[in-house]
C-alpha cells in the first residue's frame, strides 16, 4: 500500500490517501518499536454504501486539521472530511473491512455545474490537492480547508459550510498543484501572512502567454475590507 497524499496529525498518527476505486484513507501509528508495534486503520470512501449519506470515490491530496479531522479531495467532485471520533464500530479487526465507518465521512459538493446526466459525481470541477489553514493565514478562519479548483481556475475555501471561491483572473489557465502557508511578520496583520500555491501543468504553453510560459508561485492574501492598506 502506498500513500498518494500524506500528513502528520496532532495526535501523533500519520494519515495518507490510497488511490483506486473507491479509494481510502489510512491512519498509521508507529508505536514504541516499529515495525513490530505499527498499526494501520483503513477507511474507504463511502461507495454503494446504504448507510452513507453521500457517495464518492478516488481521493487525491489531503491534510489534517488541529482537531485530527482529515480533509481530502475526491475525483467525484467533493471536498470530504473524515472524523474518526464519529465511528461507532470497531476501528480495527476482522469487521473493519473499509466501509465500516460511513458516519465518519462528510462530503461537500464542489461549487459550479455538473456534467449533464451525471449521477456518480457532484461537480464537474476537479480538485487535485487541499490544504488546511490551521493558523488563519488567509484571514477567513482557523482550520479552514482549501482545495484547488483546477477546472475553475482558483482556490475553493470551505468557510462555515459554504465555499468561498478565490478565482485568479491572470494569467488565464491558472492550475494549482499544491499549497502551503507562511507567516513573514506576525505583527503585520494580513500583510504579514498568506497562502502560497504553484501554477504548474503538463502543458504550460496552453496558459496565457503561450510558448515559453513557465510555472509560477502565487501568494493569496485576504484584506479585512476592500480598502484596507
Amino acid at each position: 500500500m502506498q500513500y498518494y497524499g500524506d500528513s502528520p496529525a496532532p495526535d501523533g498518527s500519520v494519515w495518507g490517501t490510497v488511490q483506486g476505486m473507491p479509494g481510502a484513507l489510512v491512519r498509521f501509528v508507529p508505536g514504541a518499536h516499529p515495525p513490530e508495534t505499527a498499526l494501520s486503520e483503513y477507511y474507504e470512501v463511502p461507495w454503494q454504501n446504504e448507510k452513507a449519506t453521500a457517495q464518492g470515490f478516488a481521493p487525491r491530496g489531503m491534510d489534517v486539521d488541529s482537531k485530527n479531522v482529515v480533509w481530502t479531495v475526491l475525483s467525484s467532485g467533493h471536498l470530504a472530511s473524515f472524523d474518526r471520533k464519529k465511528c461507532k464500530g470497531p476501528l480495527a479487526g476482522p469487521t473493519a473491512t473499509g466501509q465500516h465507518c460511513p458516519e465518519g465521512w462528510t462530503l461537500f459538493p464542489l461549487p459550479g455545474p455538473n456534467y449533464k446526466g451525471a449521477v456518480d459525481s457532484a461537480s464537474a470541477d476537479s480538485a487535485y490537492y487541499d490544504f488546511v489553514d490551521r493558523f488563519d493565514l488567509l484571514g477567513v478562519g482557523k482550520d479552514v480547508p482549501i482545495s484547488t479548483g483546477n477546472l475553475s481556475e482558483g482556490l475553493l475555501a470551505l468557510v462555515d459550510g459554504k465555499f468561498l471561491t478565490l478565482r485568479v483572473p491572470y494569467p488565464m489557465g491558472f492550475f494549482a498543484k499544491g499549497m502551503d502557508g507562511r507567516i513573514d511578520n506576525p505583527t503585520a496583520g494580513w500583510k504579514g501572512k498568506g497562502i502560497y500555491t504553484t501554477i504548474s501543468t503538463r502543458a504550460p504553453f496552453h496558459q496565457e502567454g503561450g510558448k515559453g510560459t513557465t510555472s509560477k508561485l502565487v501568494e493569496f492574501q485576504m484584506r479585512p475590507d476592500p480598502i484596507s492598506k
